[in-house]
C-alpha cells in the first residue's frame, strides 16, 4: 500500500479524481463517510491509499475552512460573481443574495461586470463601489479588464459563479485558452443562456491556482443549506458593519427602526440604498425561520 495526499479536483457518480504531485488518481470513498453522512467534495485535501490491486480509496478528509452545498465544492478563497451588463441583465437581489452567501462562508467575494462592450455598467459601478468589494469590468470580445482578473486568482481556489449566459465559460476560456470549454448560447425564447457546465470540476492554471466553472447561479441561491440566519444577514453586509453598533435600540433589524444608523447611513448616500432594499428583502425572507428551518 501506498498512502499520497491531494485534492479532489472533479466527482463523478461516487468516483473522485484526485490530483497529487505523482498525478491525478480515479479513487472511491471508503464507506465509513457514507456510514457518517460525509460527502466528498471538490476542494477536499484528502489522504489517499493506493492498494497493490490498483486500486484508490480515499481514506481522510482534512479540516474543511469553508464550503459550499450548492454548488458542491469546498476551500474556495475567493468567489467570483460574474454579472453580465446585458443579455441577461442583472438581478441586484440576486448578486447581494450570492455575496452573503459568500460573506457567511468566510469567501472573499469579488464582483466581474461582463459584456461592458455591448453597455455602460456605470450605474451597477456606482452600487458596488461603496461597498469595498473588489469589482472589475470586462469583455471576452475586446479583451478588456482579462488580464486584471488572471493577476487576482494567482495562488487562489476560485470558484466562478453567475446566471447562465453572463460569459463565466467565456471569461475562463480567455484567462487560458487550454480550458477549451464549451460556450452556450444566449436563448432568444427564453432569455437566458443554456447551462454547459455539467458538474463542479477545479481547472489547473499553475502549481498554486485553481479555478472552478460551476453551474449557474440558481445553483447558489439562498436555499435551506445556504441561508443566512437574520443575526448574521447585517455582518454580510460588510459596508454596514461600522454602523451596526450606533443604532439607538440593541435589538434593531436595520430595515425600518428610528434610530437606525444603517437607515441614516443610506439616507446620506453612504450606504446604497439599492443595496439597503436587497437586505430588507433578504431580511423578511429568514426573520420568521425557526432553528429547524435551517437543518
Amino acid at each position: 500500500m501506498d498512502n499520497k495526499k491531494g485534492i479532489i479536483i472533479k466527482g463523478i457518480s461516487g468516483f473522485y479524481f484526485v490530483e497529487t504531485v505523482d498525478g491525478i488518481y480515479e479513487c472511491k470513498a471508503r464507506g465509513v463517510f457514507r456510514k457518517n453522512k460525509i460527502t466528498p467534495l471538490v476542494g477536499d485535501h484528502v489522504n489517499i491509499c493506493l492498494e497493490k490491486d490498483g486500486t484508490c480509496t480515499i481514506d481522510e478528509i482534512l479540516s474543511r475552512k469553508n464550503f459550499l452545498i450548492r454548488p458542491p465544492i469546498s476551500n474556495i478563497d475567493q468567489l467570483i460573481i460574474i454579472v453580465s451588463i446585458c443579455d441577461p441583465s442583472p438581478s441586484t437581489l440576486i448578486i447581494d443574495k450570492t455575496i452573503a452567501t459568500a460573506e457567511n462562508r468566510g469567501i472573499e467575494p469579488i464582483i466581474v461586470i461582463s459584456k461592458t462592450d455591448l453597455k455602460d455598467c456605470e450605474w451597477l459601478n456606482d452600487i458596488y463601489k461603496k461597498t469595498g468589494i473588489k469589482l472589475f469590468t470586462i469583455s471576452s470580445v475586446t479583451g478588456e479588464g482579462i488580464e486584471d482578473v488572471r493577476k487576482i486568482l494567482t495562488g487562489k481556489v476560485s470558484a466562478f459563479t453567475g446566471n447562465s449566459g453572463v460569459g463565466k465559460t467565456s471569461l475562463l476560456n480567455c484567462i487560458d485558452k487550454e480550458f477549451n470549454l464549451e460556450t452556450g448560447e444566449i436563448s432568444q425564447k427564453l432569455g437566458r443562456g443554456r447551462h454547459t457546465t455539467r458538474q463542479v470540476e477545479l481547472l489547473k492554471l499553475d502549481n498554486t491556482t485553481y479555478v472552478a466553472d460551476t453551474p449557474g447561479f440558481s445553483s447558489i441561491s439562498i436555499n435551506k443549506f445556504n441561508i443566512v440566519k437574520k443575526e448574521d444577514l447585517p455582518y454580510c453586509f460588510r459596508e454596514f458593519r461600522p454602523y451596526l453598533n450606533q443604532c439607538k435600540f440593541t435589538s434593531c433589524s436595520h430595515t425600518c427602526e428610528k434610530g437606525c444608523a444603517v437607515i441614516n447611513a443610506v439616507e446620506q448616500g453612504i450606504i446604497s440604498k439599492i443595496r439597503h432594499e436587497s437586505y430588507i428583502e433578504m431580511y423578511n425572507e429568514v426573520k420568521d425561520l425557526k432553528e429547524w428551518n435551517l437543518k
